[in-house]
């Protein structure tokens, strides 16, 4: 009896721990979540394949066309004048730019003038007796010459005699010896070239000029040139005469040049060609930086895009079906700072006009089409 009353409590003991064990197991198994699939929205635009012009885009400065650096050629003092010599000063074309003092200078031409005349004077009684058909021509240019005016051109030789007979006796001499001080003279006084405006100066009136020091710079502020740097593939296209449309950095105003000179050398460095602009504007300054834009050639049945939505510089998502991301292979043609035109694309292929992260192709998406 006994030892059924253990088999039965075994028994019983057994099936509790068994009950005890699944009620525990169950109790600390947890539901599964459930995950809603999430499909992306993305944004896609038609292809329409058109002509793209290429368009270069390159920048520099403003450097006066006509633009001259003001040196003295003669030495003294800086003499003031009506306008003053100082930046942004404006003159006429032929106006006085500076004066330096040429008294001194002055009376050693007259000294040398008075040389020539009295040298003249003394070769009268001869050329009476043994050039008397020239006497005439030489009293007459003894009498129109003035010391206080420029001097007058020698008469013309009419004989090697006559040539022997002047040069001998120190005329000719003395008279180029005039000819060159009147020049020299004449550098004392520095003119405007043309109508235009300092812009630098580094004398003041009062001023000991000396031989070679420079004085300042004048430009022509109605014309510039500008100097940009083309990549030398598209030496060929870049055409003297075509026009460039212009721009300053801010974009807030546009201009218009036109090519006036390619370079003939590319640089070894940087394989780039030196292309000139001309341009012409009363708001530009020298100095002054402009961006310009070139149309070198046209590109036909292609599409320009941003370059973020170009995939490893050959493919582009589309949607097809209007529900599966497709990435298909493309061929870029030319790339600017932030589009790339390329071709491969059809007509009405929809195009993502924003990048999706995580996107692969085959990806299940929702189209949202962007007008």
């Amino acid at each position: 009896m006994r030892k059924l009353i253990l088999a039965i409590l075994g028994v019983l003991i057994i099936l509790g721990t068994y009950f005890l064990g699944n009620y525990l197991v169950s109790k600390n198994q947890k539901q599964k979540p459930k995950f809603k699939k999430q499909i992306k929205t993305v944004f896609v635009a038609s292809v329409k394949n058109t002509t793209i012009p290429v368009i270069l885009s390159a920048s520099g400065s403003l450097i006066a066309k006509n633009k001259i650096d003001l040196f003295s050629e003669v030495q003294g003092v800086l003499n003031t004048s009506s306008k003053a010599f100082k930046a942004g000063t404006r003159f006429d074309k032929g106006a006085t730019l500076l004066s330096v003092n040429n008294e001194e200078f002055y009376a050693s031409l007259q000294s040398q003038k008075s040389n020539l005349s009295n040298l003249m004077i003394s070769i009268l009684p001869d050329l009476r007796l043994d050039y008397p058909n020239e006497f005439e021509k030489w009293e007459s240019y003894l009498k129109s010459f003035n010391i206080d005016k420029t001097t007058p051109k020698l008469p013309r030789f009419n004989s090697d005699k006559e040539k022997y007979f002047i040069s001998g006796s120190g005329v000719l001499t003395a008279y180029y010896n005039v000819k060159n001080l009147e020049i020299r003279l004449a550098k004392h006084q520095i003119q405007a070239p043309f109508s235009g405006i300092l812009t630098e100066t580094l004398v003041n009136p009062g001023t000991l000029v000396r031989v070679g020091q420079k004085l300042g710079e004048y430009i022509d502020p109605s014309s510039y040139e500008m100097e940009v740097a083309i990549n030398s593939e598209f030496v060929d296209l870049l055409k003297v005469g075509h026009s460039v449309a212009l721009s300053n950095l801010e974009k807030t105003k546009n201009y218009t040049g036109k090519i006036v000179r390619v370079n003939g050398k590319v640089d070894q460095v940087s394989q780039t060609i030196k292309v000139f602009i001309d341009v012409k504007h009363k708001n530009l300054k020298e100095g002054m930086f402009l961006e310009a834009f070139l149309v070198v050639k046209s590109v036909a049945n292609a599409v320009e895009i941003s370059r973020k939505l170009l995939i490893d510089n050959k493919g582009v998502y589309t949607v097809k079906n209007d529900s599966i991301l497709s990435l298909i292979t493309v061929d870029p043609v030319y790339f600017s700072a932030k589009k790339v035109v390329v071709k491969g694309l059809k007509n009405n292929d929809k195009i993502l006009t924003q990048t999706l992260p995580g996107a692969f192709d085959g990806m299940i998406v929702k189209m949202n089409k962007k007008q």
